[in-house]
């Protein structure tokens, strides 16, 4: 396990489209966040705790998450997995997405190659733990922040805002990960069914900005509940425009959000009033119809 696949190249990028041998996949999205205690020495013993799991016929297996490899089975294969992520991350900034190799990070972070592939299909399966963590790192960060606030549009904002204060160290690869989460055929697509366990995170986070707010309870039932969704794909504009915003510190991607936040809160508040409930129901019919079917909604047996 701990020697190079056949065509492996030390120098090369090659060995990051491959995946290694075995049926595992990843952990829970938020593994690596969790993972904040010190992290353990890995050896040579570190691979007998990650093993492959042997009954990996099943696509339902407990042992199998979709995204990446091996679901981590102890305290220390979630450290090892951890410290992977963490040290990719630290690459990625450092010398670039593409200049960075699995090699390269197995040998930051004082594993095996093997024991690298093990956790993580191929480095393009980071772009999915990446996902996961930030994730994770958001919705803890945003439901602190939001503690005491009640208006609505002050809500959504303080959640958006969050995001790009969680996101600000990865600015400098983010069109890199773009380039692949963009793919519409690809797992690691954020509208894909494999990334629907972190969607439905940050999905929940915007639910609870709406039933925190002094709007909730004055909306039409039907228009709540697909709301959440909703306010996801704004993020995922505001996402958009950051990857490729330029201006110190992401300000025009700041600045977007302070303006775009009130002007959402005005059109959804007017939805409540009786002579906008038409075009509030063709709205609706055409989310339902059009929108919410091109996002997985599950994650893949």
């Amino acid at each position: 396990m701990d020697e190079p696949r056949d065509g492996e190249s030390a120098d090369s990028d090659s060995a990051d489209s491959d995946s290694a041998t075995g049926n595992g996949r990843r952990a829970r999205p938020a593994d690596a966040v969790r993972a904040a205690a010190p992290i353990t020495e890995t050896g040579a013993n570190e691979e007998a705790d990650a093993a492959v799991p042997t009954n990996t016929s099943s696509p339902a297996s407990a042992t199998e998450l979709p995204g990446g490899r091996a679901r981590p089975k102890t305290g220390k294969s979630e450290q090892t997995r951890a410290l992977i992520l963490q040290t990719a991350m630290r690459l990625f900034r450092e010398r670039g997405y593409d200049k960075t190799t699995m090699r390269a990070i197995a040998a930051e972070a004082g594993v095996s190659v093997g024991n690298a592939y093990y956790y993580f299909e191929s480095k393009e399966f980071l772009i999915q733990g990446f996902y996961d963590q930030m994730t994770y790192e958001h919705a803890t960060d945003a439901r602190a922040r939001l503690r005491g606030h009640q208006d609505f549009a002050d809500r959504l904002e303080i959640a958006l805002t969050s995001w790009l204060d969680c996101a600000a160290d990865y600015h400098g690869f983010a069109s890199q990960f773009f380039r692949t989460a963009a793919d519409p055929n690809s797992s690691l697509s954020p509208f894909s069914n494999d990334s629907h366990p972190a969607r439905a995170t940050a999905v929940e986070l915007f639910r609870e900005v709406l039933t925190g707010s002094e709007l909730a309870p004055k909306l039409d039932a039907e228009l709540a509940e697909l709301l959440p969704e909703l306010l996801w794909l704004h993020l995922m504009v505001v996402v958009l425009y950051w990857v490729f915003d330029q201006t110190p510190d992401t300000e025009r991607t700041r600045e977007f959000v302070r303006r775009s936040t009130p002007m959402a809160a005005r059109v959804i508040n007017l939805s409540r009033y009786r002579v906008f409930r038409p075009i509030v129901r063709d709205a609706k019919g055409l989310i339902q119809d059009f929108i919410l079917p091109t996002i997985g909604r599950t994650a893949k047996p």
